[in-house]
């Protein structure tokens, strides 16, 4: 039998044809076109291995068919932007231990199985609702992830710089080699993860690392396991939605308080129109105070076009805020509130409630107020995420302590 490795090598190379998503439009891009350094950065992509196996895609879409069947579950957790400097050995290490002891957590509360997805080798790019920010009374291009700029607040570090993409390769290959091994190691007989998933945002990275299998000339994203489309980027005819529409590996999509029961619907049908058990996960992200009224219908008008999604609850994205300081935070209440209220939904309506996708560090950071992080004064102690807030290892028990007891 082949290693992972060499099957990845096996299954090399790059797709050939005039792709669909090559004359569509596309949000939330980088401005680099004119860099001196784009077409060699992209040529090299082109050219790379991939990250991913098919296979591998294969083995968690039929995870995942069994997660959408209510026999298991699916925590899919992580930083929300990934550093290029954590990207080592020591500081995966950390993150593989925070999943699994959520995971493990999860599976001795509710007996089922879990299915381990982690925000990593690969989420390196973020998108952004303003192009620019201030700092210091300068206004400056805001930082949109290591695979396009620098957090550094200065005008030459915040440039979008192409050169940027073939680190994020670099650090994500490096990534998918400890994610192997750790999964090895776990010896398990069904394969649960761990597994990477990240935002399948900028088309020049993402679309470079398409491949097509040799042996069955099916095609797949070589960049992560697990890619999924953010609110921002949900439009039908978008170049990353129809891209993902292309490929065959699992895939997310969040819908947010704007998504309308058609929108959801015209998404599966785009999405996953041979309805595949365990393609599409729904993620839904509404905000506490939106869940109860905006989730019901959705739910309901998937439901009734027979496209069985594997629906998986952000209780973060839509509860953020900002003290009076100006600083980014999220509150562990709120974040409790919506996860409870959408599983409530789902159950009601007739949907396993698959599980949480969370922002989590591995370290006790100080960024969502909650639990052991008492008021927005604690929030300065150990502050250290590149975008937004993420919850703390202790916060995160307690949420998933609230999830599986309800």
């Amino acid at each position: 039998m082949n290693s992972p490795l060499t099957e990845r090598i096996e299954t090399a190379g790059p797709a050939t044809e005039i792709d669909v998503w090559e004359n569509l439009p596309a949000e939330q891009q980088p401005t680099w076109r004119g860099h001196p350094g784009w077409s060699a950065a992209t040529t090299r992509l082109a050219g790379e291995q991939p990250l991913v196996t098919l296979s591998e895609a294969e083995a968690l879409r039929a995870r995942l068919s069994r997660v959408e069947a209510g026999r298991e579950q699916l925590l899919q957790i992580g930083d929300c932007a990934e550093n290029f400097g954590e990207c080592t050995a020591p500081h995966m290490a950390e993150k593989l231990a925070t999943l699994d002891s959520l995971s493990d957590a999860l599976r001795q509360r509710t007996a089922l199985d879990v299915v381990r997805v982690g925000r990593f080798g690969g989420q390196f790019a973020k998108p952004r609702s303003s192009d620019t920010e201030w700092h210091e009374g300068v206004e400056l291009p805001v930082f949109r992830g290591h695979l396009v700029n620098s957090e550094t607040p200065t005008a030459a570090a915040r440039h979008h710089d192409p050169r940027r993409m073939v680190w994020a390769y670099e650090a994500s290959a490096k990534t998918m080699e400890w994610l192997r091994q750790h999964r090895h190691r776990r010896d398990s007989l069904v394969p649960d993860g761990p597994w990477s998933s990240h935002e399948a945002l900028v088309m020049d990275y993402e679309s470079n690392l398409v491949r097509t299998d040799s042996a069955t000339g099916v095609r797949y994203l070589g960049s992560t396991h697990l890619p999924w489309i953010g609110e921002r980027t949900r439009q039908p005819d978008a170049a990353q939605v129809r891209l993902l529409a292309a490929v065959a590996n699992p895939i997310g999509c969040k819908i947010g308080p704007s998504a309308t029961p058609a929108d959801v619907v015209r998404l599966c049908e785009v999405l996953d129109p041979d309805r595949l058990p365990g393609r599409l996960t729904m993620i839904c992200r509404m905000g506490r105070d939106a869940v109860e009224q905006t989730l019901p219908p959705v739910v309901d008008a998937v439901n009734e076009s027979g496209h069985r999604v594997v629906w998986l609850v952000d209780p973060m994205h839509g509860n953020t805020t900002k003290t009076a300081d100006g600083v980014k935070t999220r509150y562990l209440d709120d974040i409790s509130t919506e996860a409870l209220a959408a599983k409530a939904v789902l159950r009601t309506h007739g949907s396993h409630p698959a599980g949480l996708h969370l922002e989590v560090a591995a370290d006790e950071v100080t960024e969502c107020v909650g639990g052991p992080i008492e008021g927005e004064q604690d929030l300065y102690r150990h502050y250290t995420t590149l975008c937004d807030p993420r919850l703390n290892p202790e916060q995160a028990h307690l949420l998933l302590e609230q999830w599986a007891s309800c």
